[in-house]
């Protein structure tokens, strides 16, 4: 690795292309993202590419960042990525965070069609609808890689994937399962539903208790969890769209959960159940 670095004006041409991608209308034209840090960008290496081609398109590291992380360098090289070094005030100048870490990858957009995510027959699901805040959407993406579900919905009213502050939150797991993004709710709702998965809106004003529904075994069956916005919750007509309206229980004197600790309560009960016997994944398929 060079010790003097090859990238250091920041009129480049390289510089101001990758800047400007955090910009969602740039992103968007140019169908390419930020993936900041060792741990996304390691996840972007080893993400399958497809017929697109690889998944990171070039790396940026200052020289400090490169030695210390010459695995990751190594790697990206092997898989046919350009490697440049910058200096630090060109990472700041390319970086979203305030503190950069030295090691930023431009990646190729990779969300999955809804169309596709139906073929697959999913059994557990989180859709955001209405979700603004990056961070919630790329925490939310993260516990629902943990929990195992199968895909995750973004509908056309919640905020972009691949905003820097969603892509950072979802720590890699947006490289790991497959999302979709820019589904009208109600589409959504009527795939979802045709291809047999049960809608269960999450929201604090439910008639149902989660606890109820893990009692009864409800939540065995292929499921999809319709999570709201921060502040306000689900509106009415969103909440009329599903089969069920169900509430986390409060045992304590919280006032309530956020967004993502509600989601990680939701999703690892649905992923319990359908592990137990005679839930919807320990069904071997033919």
């Amino acid at each position: 690795m060079a010790t003097t670095p090859e990238l250091t004006s920041l009129r480049s041409a390289r510089v101001t292309a990758a800047h400007r991608l955090a910009r969602r209308s740039f992103r968007g034209k140019e169908r390419r993202f930020l993936a900041e840090g060792p741990q996304a960008v390691r996840e972007a290496i080893a993400h399958s590419g497809g017929p697109a081609g690889r998944t990171l398109v070039e790396l940026y590291a200052t020289p400090e960042a490169a030695g210390r992380h010459a695995d990751l360098v190594a790697a990206a090289r092997a898989a046919g990525a350009p490697v440049l070094t910058a200096t630090p005030e060109v990472m700041a100048e390319i970086s979203d965070t305030v503190t950069p870490q030295g090691v930023v990858g431009i990646c190729r957009f990779l969300d999955t069609p809804f169309a596709e995510v139906l073929r697959t027959r999913p059994r557990l699901v989180a859709v955001l609808a209405h979700v603004r805040d990056p961070g919630n959407a790329g925490t939310v993406l993260r516990c629902a890689d943990a929990a195992g579900a199968d895909a995750v919905v973004l509908t056309d009213a919640s905020v972009d994937l691949y905003n820097p502050k969603a892509v950072r939150a979802s720590a890699g797991s947006l490289f790991h399962l497959p999302v979709a993004v820019g589904v009208p709710v109600t589409e959504a709702v009527q795939g979802l539903r045709a291809a047999g998965v049960r809608l269960l809106a999450a929201d604090g004003a439910g008639q149902r208790d989660l606890d109820a529904e893990m009692d009864e075994g409800t939540l065995r069956g292929p499921t999809a969890w319709i999570f709201g916005n921060e502040a306000w919750g689900l509106p009415e007509e969103t909440r009329a769209l599903a089969d069920e309206v169900v509430r986390v229980p409060i045992h304590g004197r919280a006032e309530s959960l956020n967004l993502a600790t509600a989601a990680a309560v939701c999703l690892y009960a649905s992923a319990r159940e359908q592990r137990a016997p005679g839930g919807c994944r320990s069904v071997t398929s033919t």
